[in-house]
């Protein structure tokens, strides 16, 4: 079997992915920037490693030599996504990672040309962001053709890993964003709430700017989009005050202060946190008509969810399952993709 690489396997979740990839009997090589973590991980699982780092200009060919395929663990992407994807249009190697972050999506987007002629497929957002909600897009695309406006949501019951926390932070004091016309357009933070039964009971949830703005427009061509998350009402207030505040939210000192108190807590969810999550997705498609239809999706904890999506996919792409160009899961492998993992249901 052709060899796949996890780069920043040493991350939170890119060991979760490494762990478990192991424990299916994989032999993923390992890489990333960190000598001693790297190092110690390849060690104990008894995997290859590479040391490499994203911000050389030009990466060597050794570090992508022999493989055809890289899971890109190392966040946040803004700042990682591209110089990966550089070296694998370079090599001919196909491109995965596990984003949920729009401006990635889109700029990968715009290399569509630049990948097929290479014959790569670049798929971001294989974990959470975007497998569970852009499977649920295109399934509701397919049940109503008509579709002109799509409205997504989650529930996620788990706290975030020190990545996902960053990622966070870098973007406080941002604007939110929904599509529309087919345009991506800026709106203020928590722009609109609605109440959403995602399995559970009605809860509140508000407007974020999630992946899927980017994806399911790809993926549906559906030209209006907006995507909700529920939040405490404390969280939903503190989005509104923060829309005056948006200057001080990205001032480098009060940031570099939230960095400093993600780094002196855990990692991320313990394994029995994990364990006892769940994912709650929803998902409304409406047409012109007044025709409308709605999907829900459960599944398990995000961090579960991303490990067992991305390996799913790796499957896929290492059995030769691949579009050259600019792909999301749902446009590559279906709409019932998802429901191959354990654990996850859908309804309509």
């Amino acid at each position: 079997m052709a060899n796949f690489l996890i780069y920043g396997a040493n991350g939170y979740t890119g060991e979760l992915i490494a762990r478990e990839a192991v424990a299916r009997g994989l032999r993923p090589i390992v890489a990333g920037r960190n000598r001693a973590a790297i190092g110690a991980l390849a060690a104990e699982l008894k995997l290859e490693q590479r040391i490499f780092a994203l911000d050389d200009e030009t990466l060597p060919a050794s570090s992508l030599e022999g493989v055809s395929v890289v899971l890109h663990c190392a966040g946040p992407f803004s700042h990682t996504a591209s110089r990966m994807a550089d070296a694998c249009l370079r090599s001919g190697v196909h491109y995965l990672d596990i984003t949920g972050e729009v401006a990635v999506f889109e700029s990968l987007a715009a290399r569509d040309k630049e990948a097929q002629m290479a014959g790569v497929m670049l798929m971001p957002g294989v974990g959470f962001d975007v497998v569970p909600s852009d499977c649920l897009a295109s399934h509701l695309k397919r049940r109503l053709p008509t579709a002109c406006r799509l409205a997504l949501g989650f529930q996620a019951m788990h706290s975030p890993s020190r990545g996902t926390a960053n990622t966070l932070i870098e973007n406080l004091g941002g604007d939110g964003l929904v599509r529309r016309g087919g345009e991506l357009t800026p709106v203020p933070t928590a722009w609109k709430t609605r109440a959403i039964d995602f399995g559970a009971g009605t809860v509140t949830a508000m407007t974020i700017p999630w992946g899927d703005v980017a994806t399911a427009w790809h993926s549906t061509g559906i030209p209006d989009i907006e995507v909700y998350m529920a939040v405490p009402g404390g969280l939903r207030l503190a989005a509104l005050l923060s829309r005056g505040f948006g200057w001080l939210l990205r001032s480098k000192s009060l940031q570099a202060y939230f960095r400093r108190r993600v780094h002196a807590g855990a990692p991320g969810p313990s394994g029995e946190e994990r364990a006892r999550g769940k994912s709650l997705l929803w998902g409304e498609a409406c047409d012109a008509a007044g025709n409308k239809v709605v999907s829900r999706l459960r599944g398990p904890d995000g961090y579960t969810f991303t490990v067992h999506t991305a390996l799913a996919v790796v499957a896929e792409v290492l059995a030769g399952n691949v579009r050259a160009g600019f792909q999301t899961p749902a446009m590559v492998f279906g709409s019932d993709f998802v429901l191959k993992l354990a654990g996850v249901t859908r309804e309509d």
